[in-house]
């Protein structure tokens, strides 16, 4: 294939590989992402995110995971890619195609980017759970609440999210057998009405420094229990915060940081590696 530009972006320190297969075709299978993703023989990266031609949008944006899995949604790169397409374009607005719908972006003051994510899905079947119960108390030890924000979260409240043992709880909790698409797990302490701190283990992944879905799920959760209004800020352990803010429609409604680390070529077996 020779030579495959990319872009190395993250949204507070949840990073993502970019490649453009607009006017290039690029075959990416789970052992190819695996391959770009692993921090020491790749490029190394949470996400691997790949910009495919559109007819419905500015742009379509297909999901790769560190494991290689392809999944639904992601908000930090969401906004990475509307700030791509902005710049593109010279306007302050962006439409992304995904595997679960077009997700309207603007750009929004301190260099920030503005999406909505569509509203909250809350029935066990829209989670999905593998049966039926209250979203609002699922069945499991620490009563989390279920939202899919186009993706599964499992959001628990703790009195202090930076004493979770993330690593040791995540994977159980990702891989439970109430969750046949896994899930991801957020951990937030409730610090007043209108904020939150939130860890999160994002499945196909692990431990992220941030994620878009899943500041989104801790709020619908949050004011789902009264414990929060629909507007709140979200602190993550990316050393920043988003801003988040559930509609009375049901949408949600996402403002948070983005930023380029840096641009590279790839050549060699990791150009081979999503040769056609």
């Amino acid at each position: 294939m020779g030579a495959l530009p990319f872009r190395k972006m993250h949204g507070l320190g949840n990073d993502f590989v970019v490649l453009d297969a607009r006017a290039r075709a690029i075959a990416l299978t789970p052992d190819r992402a695996r391959a770009l993703a692993d921090r020491k023989q790749g490029i190394g990266c949470d996400q691997l995110i790949s910009l495919e031609p559109s007819t419905r949008a500015d742009a379509f944006m297909r999901i790769h995971n560190a494991d290689g899995g392809e999944v639904e949604a992601c908000g930090n790169a969401t906004r990475c890619i509307a700030r791509l397409l902005m710049a593109e374009s010279g306007r302050d607005r962006a439409v992304v195609e995904t595997v679960v719908g077009l997700l309207d972006c603007r750009a929004a003051p301190n260099g920030q980017v503005a999406v909505d994510m569509g509203p909250a899905r809350l029935d066990w079947r829209d989670i999905p759970l593998a049966k039926a119960m209250d979203t609002l108390h699922l069945d499991l030890e620490g009563n989390p609440v279920g939202v899919n924000v186009g993706n599964p979260h499992a959001v628990y409240f703790v009195a202090d999210a930076q004493a979770v043992d993330v690593a040791a709880l995540g994977p159980t909790i990702e891989h439970h057998p109430l969750f046949p698409e896994r899930t991801n797990v957020e951990f937030a302490t409730v610090l007043s009405p209108s904020r939150i701190r939130m860890r999160v283990w994002e499945r196909g992944v692990g431990i992220t420094r941030a994620c878009g879905t899943g500041t989104c799920a801790a709020v619908v959760a949050t004011a789902r229990r009264g414990l929060t209004g629909r507007t709140a800020t979200v602190e993550l352990d990316g050393d920043g915060r988003m801003d988040i803010e559930w509609l009375p429609d049901g949408r949600v409604l996402m403002t948070g940081p983005v930023a380029t680390s840096f641009e590279g070529t790839l050549t060699g077996a990791l150009a081979a590696a999503v040769s056609p």
